[in-house]
């Protein structure tokens, strides 16, 4: 030590001995506050036991359980939802601390603040009428900033008019959403130049209905926009080329429920039917023909042999098709398939 001071060296700058560990250095003694790396958290898919993939969440125990053997894989889970119980959704409104989850179906994907039309405060009172005009004005100005540039015009526009022909077919959530996010990628390859709105909206909304499989025909798709069919069909051929968007063709067995929804038959007779067409599929005697004209003539055979006998001319309204295409595919069926009904 004498040695180095005498050199010039400082004996505090830099010379700590190995085992006594530096200021701020990472050794095994744990210090408070200090993050430690967490185990990895591998999510159970399989049962050690008896290796099924049937796994049920009980989340009333908080549990794992094999759905086979029994087994309890996990406990004490960890519940993700809300710490307080609501009975009704008033008293759920006001308790909930978000907002409502992203949404495609809107310009803004939903993250934009909306002043209610109504003059009320957020305890329901009513705001003085001195303070109206503000927020007549406020309301004015919100609505203004929310489109900002020709891009969300035309998103807002296009967007509205996809609710309101999704609405008027009666298609759920999940559709609107795909139909929505096939639009965008319409708008970000600036795919919309030249064509209508109208026409790009029908054919993103017939696309998600294929990609969802809850099919709608042309023609259904055309009555409720204002486009016509030719425009629809080809709007959809040139969004599926530039996107590169793959769809399988329509099956009948897509159309069966909705058609016998509609025509009031029971679910005998609509497992009965999907019997049928996955019988005449095996056989190749649905490629070439029309989805809904299969899809008829398997439903008015199912109900002829189950009792629940309807008329040709009601099927075919409710299809699309005619009575001639209804009898046609209905006598292919019945000698291809060895049935013994009676027209």
């Amino acid at each position: 030590m004498t040695e180095k001071i005498k050199n010039g060296e400082d004996s505090t700058a830099n010379n700590f001995p190995d085992e006594i560990p530096r200021r701020g250095a990472q050794n095994n003694i744990p210090r408070r506050g200090m993050q430690q790396d967490a185990p990895a958290v591998e999510k159970t898919t399989k049962c050690p036991e008896c290796g099924s993939e049937d796994l049920i969440g009980d989340y009333e125990r908080a549990e794992v359980v094999c759905a086979n053997c029994g087994l309890v894989i996990d406990e004490n889970l960890v519940d993700m939802g809300p710490e307080w119980r609501a009975f009704d959704h008033e008293q759920r409104d006001k308790r909930t601390r978000v907002g409502a989850p992203i949404t495609y179906t809107i310009h803004d994907k939903g993250l934009s603040t909306m002043i209610d039309w109504r003059n009320k405060d957020i305890y329901g009172r009513d705001i003085p009428a001195r303070n109206r005009a503000q927020w007549y004005r406020l309301r004015k100005w919100q609505r203004k900033i929310r489109i900002s540039g020709a891009t969300e015009r035309n998103l807002a526009f296009a967007l509205s008019e996809l609710d309101r022909d999704s609405s008027r077919l009666g298609l759920p959530r999940s559709v609107r959403e795909a139909a929505s996010v096939i639009y965008r990628s319409a708008v970000e390859n600036k795919l919309i130049r030249g064509r209508s709105i109208e026409g790009v909206v029908a054919a993103s909304l017939y696309a998600a209905c294929r990609q969802c499989k809850v099919p709608r025909t042309l023609d259904e798709i055309a009555e409720v926009s204002r486009v016509t069919k030719k425009e629809v069909g080809r709007t959809y051929r040139f969004l599926t080329r530039e996107l590169n968007i793959k769809l399988p063709p329509t099956s009948p067995v897509d159309y069966v429920p909705r058609f016998a929804s509609e025509l009031g038959l029971s679910g005998e007779v609509q497992s009965k039917s999907i019997e049928i067409i996955e019988k005449a599929m095996e056989k190749g005697l649905t490629s070439g023909r029309g989805p809904t004209g299969v899809a008829a003539a398997a439903l008015y055979i199912a109900s002829v042999l189950l009792g629940e006998r309807k008329t040709q001319r009601d099927v075919a309204e409710i299809a699309g098709v005619t009575e001639v295409t209804i009898r046609n595919r209905y006598k292919e069926l019945t000698e291809q398939l060895e049935m013994g009904v009676t027209l």
